[in-house]
């Protein structure tokens, strides 16, 4: 078990995907089920679901910037926060960056994930699919990027890759755990 403040390896993954699924997008599994875009969010509501899905996976890099750095993301147009209500509650979110999509045609899953109480519902596929065509409904996108890494949930990975994403390098990094992790 790795205790909070041991320093830790991990690998990160940076995928692509450069056309659209063939599949049509996924049809929302039950009635009980909402995606909503937030528009101009309080920074605090970014934070928790960042700090919720993340929490278990040393998401932690926006707790160490400047207010008026977190306002300047989650408020610049060119950032779409999505939220996904389970039963009229937050159960996951994602993150759309199109701000290379003008220059480059990418648009960056910068966020991606489920709250704990979410988890083993059968969501992640449905939603990351979603996700993946709303990034491809928007304009000017050619291509979609993500990362994930060793610390984030073990499903990761396959998922991305099971919706149509493919690796195109992988890189090593390491960081100072803020909790205690199993393993």
């Amino acid at each position: 078990m790795a205790e909070a403040g041991d320093r830790i390896e991990y690998t990160i993954t940076y995928l692509a995907m450069d056309s659209r699924p063939a599949a049509p997008a996924p049809a929302p599994l039950n009635a009980n089920l909402a995606l909503v875009r937030a528009h101009e969010p309080p920074v605090g509501y970014f934070l928790y679901l960042y700090g919720t899905v993340g929490e278990a996976h040393e998401w932690t890099d926006w707790f160490d910037v400047s207010e008026a750095e977190q306002a300047a993301f989650v408020h610049d147009p060119q950032i779409a926060l999505y939220t996904l209500l389970v039963d009229g509650w937050p159960g996951g979110f994602f993150v759309l960056d199109t701000r290379s999509t003008a220059k480059d045609g990418v648009c960056d899953l910068a966020y991606f994930g489920l709250m704990p109480q979410a988890v083993g519902r059968g969501l992640g596929h449905w939603f990351l699919s979603t996700a993946v065509h709303t990034a491809w409904d928007m304009p000017g996108v050619s291509r979609i990027t993500v990362n994930t890494c060793t610390l984030d949930h073990a499903a990761a990975l396959p998922l991305y890759q099971k919706v149509g994403f493919a690796p195109e390098h992988r890189q090593e990094a390491s960081r100072v755990l803020v909790r205690a992790r199993p393993g």
